[in-house]
């Protein structure tokens, strides 16, 4: 055990059930869209819709709880998202006992563990910065996203051998018991946050309007030339790299003919790139700096993902997998070097109204995405779906390439080292 995990036990808790939650999200990832195939026998435009029920709500409700993740203690908020989860995933298979699973209570349920997901996640990336030491966060970033895709590797190879085994309504159980898990340790962390929002009853005229704090966030992202060169581009490569998830196993089982136990094992040998991307995100950043590494995680790594479409049965499989594994490689590696920007970059009391205004956009196009792939595969067919998704997972980091980001080394660890952003647009 080396560093934060060895020195740290809070970090060590958030570390573990966050790894394990998002395991049983692998889980899912996998199990979701074969239930729907293969005991639902639900088709391309549905299967796209259960992809788009899981981050429509951070269209509908990620601003204000941008919000009221900066009003208030983050660690209850995360700890009620993950109970929330609990409950839901075990109902799937509870429903499919009592014989009542359809496709539309499958929609219903995805769509709840979406809301509870936009309470997690934006509380969790404005918690960890509170927990850590600025010197130890991009420590943290890099384990916790490492241990994630490893996590991810474990979760979809375990999905596909569950559904084999003992079917994809099973993998429900998996799921409810990692986000039990992930309750347990964050209940057991020690670490209590310090409100830094002004108290009404003290100065009457700093009464927090939702309105203008959710306004206050946006502005932050829009007039924030870093920000909003990550905020388009993370909206247009989400919808793309969506897309293309929300139609693979169908391409893998319907257009190829993989088995569901071998779609798991095929994703999770792809996801291999995300621990290689976490390895290596920090390190290539500190040799040719955060800016430039960014452009290449983003745009050189993820252009191998033109393979995939090329994949068909027999050994052209491996293009599939070669194709993902570099993807999910720069992905990832762009994410850990993003995330230590974002923490860095924006001051602490914004942090909630930053990410949630970040992951708005950049959350809020995948549904489109979804939507969008399932439609496709239902009118110009699944292959050909996944070439015109496949080729715009790079061709969205031509936004960055044309940004401020392409004529820097490195990106700003605080606002006031962006002299060119000009005062007035700064938000105090």
């Amino acid at each position: 055990m080396s560093g934060l995990l060895r020195r740290h036990r809070d970090f060590r808790l958030l570390w573990f059930g966050e790894t394990t939650g998002r395991f049983g999200a692998s889980v899912t990832s996998v199990s979701m869209p074969l239930i729907a195939v293969s005991t639902l026998d639900a088709s391309t435009f549905q299967v796209g819709l259960l992809g788009a029920a899981a981050w429509l709500p951070w269209l509908l409700i990620g601003l204000p709880v941008g919000v009221w993740v900066d009003r208030i203690a983050r660690r209850p908020i995360m700890l009620a998202a993950a109970a929330a989860s609990c409950a839901l995933f075990l109902s799937v298979p509870l429903a499919h006992f009592a014989g009542l699973l359809n496709i539309g209570l499958l929609l219903a349920i995805t769509l709840a563990t979406g809301v509870s997901a936009v309470f997690f996640q934006t509380a969790y990336t404005a918690y960890l910065p509170s927990l850590l030491k600025p010197v130890d966060q991009a420590e943290g970033n890099s384990k916790l996203h490492g241990s994630a895709s490893a996590a991810q590797i474990a979760g979809v190879g375990a999905g596909g051998l569950i559904a084999q085994l003992v079917g994809a309504v099973n993998g429900m159980y998996v799921n409810a018991g990692t986000f039990l898990t992930s309750f347990a340790c964050l209940l057991n962390i020690r670490h209590r946050e310090q409100s830094a929002h002004p108290d009404p009853a003290a100065d009457p005229s700093a009464e927090p309007s939702l309105i203008r704090e959710i306004g206050e966030g946006l502005r932050l992202v829009a007039h924030d030339r870093w920000l909003r060169t990550f905020a388009l581009f993370g909206g247009v490569s989400n919808l793309a790299l969506i897309g293309l998830q929300s139609v693979q196993v169908v391409f893998l089982v319907r257009t190829i003919g993989v088995s569901p136990g071998a779609v798991g094992g095929l994703i999770a040998i792809g996801s291999l790139g995300g621990v290689a991307g976490a390895f290596i995100g920090r390190r290539v950043a500190a040799r040719i700096g955060t800016a430039r590494a960014t452009i290449v995680f983003e745009l050189g790594l993820p252009v191998i993902v033109l393979l995939v479409p090329l994949a068909a049965e027999g050994p052209r499989l491996a293009l599939f997998v070669v194709g993902n594994f570099a993807m999910v490689a720069g992905v990832v590696a762009g994410n850990v070097i993003k995330a230590g920007f974002q923490q860095s970059y924006c001051p602490p009391r914004l942090l909630g109204r930053m990410a949630a205004s970040m992951q708005f956009v950049n959350y809020g196009t995948i549904p489109v995405g979804a939507v969008l792939a399932g439609a496709l595969g239902s009118t110009i067919g699944v292959r050909p779906t996944v070439w015109v998704m496949a080729a715009a997972i790079p061709s969205a980091a031509l936004i960055l390439l044309f940004s401020p980001m392409a004529h820097q080394r490195d990106l700003p660890t605080s606002r006031e080292e962006d002299l060119d952003t000009p005062v007035a647009q700064r938000v105090a």
